[in-house]
């Protein structure tokens, strides 16, 4: 075969002749047929095996570090992240939650308030447990005993073991805990809660749809979200039925300060460090920032939390 022939069948110019043998052997398949441009230098593609599960798998986790082997883009959905609780649910049974016992109150309301916390609130299908409490003892220029007995304050002296529950500003309805023996005169604000179970309820009563914490930090709100009046004061906590007061488990860790609001108290007992509240958790009430661990080494805060109190306490 001469030049001009070789050339002929490059250019794509079939020669009249037969193809030489060395010409049928060339990979790209020619046989005396005309070829395209672009297959004219186009390779062979090789085989590709299916990628298997394993591999996918692996390409999505190594994507960053290693070139994908494919040509299009690998694209994927990541799985989100399933939405926390913004208030945790402890594993309990309400059917073997048990009611205290007459006996729990009927002490100091000093030793009484610190032992509340963690203790369970229930109404029908509402259950709050209490993290933050204050205590409002005998002789105290901020108890309401103070007044003596009146037809509003008469449940205050009554048997611990009871509810006070009176109006704030005409608005607010506080419910208290009664604490020591009757005619004593004292007894334990509840100032905050979370809630346990009964979301719906609350969040109904209190005219709120949000499961934060604003929800139940602060006096008036227990009292709204559980949905009493006055008429629940002298109300028996440790009989089943009504409003209940419940066992829970003790708090690892509290926080004390002074009180909140009783500004015409006198100094000793608006100093006093007679509110408690459960350490780490974010259902407490305004303000935070005057709460203390019990074991400061401040001796301004020791001093202050034994106006007339008995040392016993100083070792929580």
């Amino acid at each position: 075969m001469g030049f001009t022939q070789i050339n002929d069948l490059i250019n794509n110019k079939p020669s009249a002749q037969t193809t030489p043998l060395f010409l049928q052997q060339l990979p790209f398949g020619f046989h005396g047929h005309e070829m395209n441009k672009t297959q004219r230098f186009k390779r062979v593609a090789k085989h590709k095996r299916p990628i298997s599960t394993s591999e996918a798998e692996d390409d999505v986790v190594d994507h960053e570090t290693r070139p994908s082997h494919r040509s299009k883009t690998l694209s994927f959905r990541v799985k989100p992240k399933p939405k926390s609780n913004s208030f945790p649910i402890p594993d309990l049974s309400f059917d073997r939650m048990t009611i205290l016992s007459p006996e729990f109150c009927l002490i100091d309301a000093l030793d009484l308030a610190p032992r509340l916390l963690g203790k369970h609130l229930r109404r029908d299908d509402v259950v709050l447990r209490i993290t933050e409490v204050e205590a409002y003892r005998p002789n105290d220029s901020a108890c309401h005993g103070r007044f003596g007995i009146t037809a509003r304050t008469a449940p205050v002296f009554g048997r611990g073991g009871h509810a006070y529950v009176y109006l704030c500003y005409g608005l607010h309805t506080m419910l208290n805990v009664v604490a020591d023996k009757e005619g004593v005169g004292a007894a334990v604000l509840i100032r905050s809660c979370a809630p346990i179970s009964g979301l719906d309820t609350i969040q109904h009563r209190r005219g709120q749809k949000t499961d934060k914490p604003v929800l139940l930090t602060g006096p008036g709100k227990i009292g709204q979200a559980l949905g009493l009046s006055t008429e629940w004061s002298n109300h028996c906590l440790y009989a089943p039925g009504g409003l209940e007061l419940l066992d829970g488990p003790e708090p690892e860790k509290i926080l004390i300060g002074p009180r909140v609001g009783i500004e015409y108290a006198l100094p000793e007992h608006v100093n006093a460090l007679w509110r408690f509240a459960i350490a780490d958790t974010p259902w407490i009430s305004s303000p935070k920032n005057t709460l203390r661990s019990p074991r400061s080494n401040c001796p301004s805060l020791q001093l202050q939390n034994g106006v007339g109190k008995k040392p016993h306490l100083m070792r929580m």
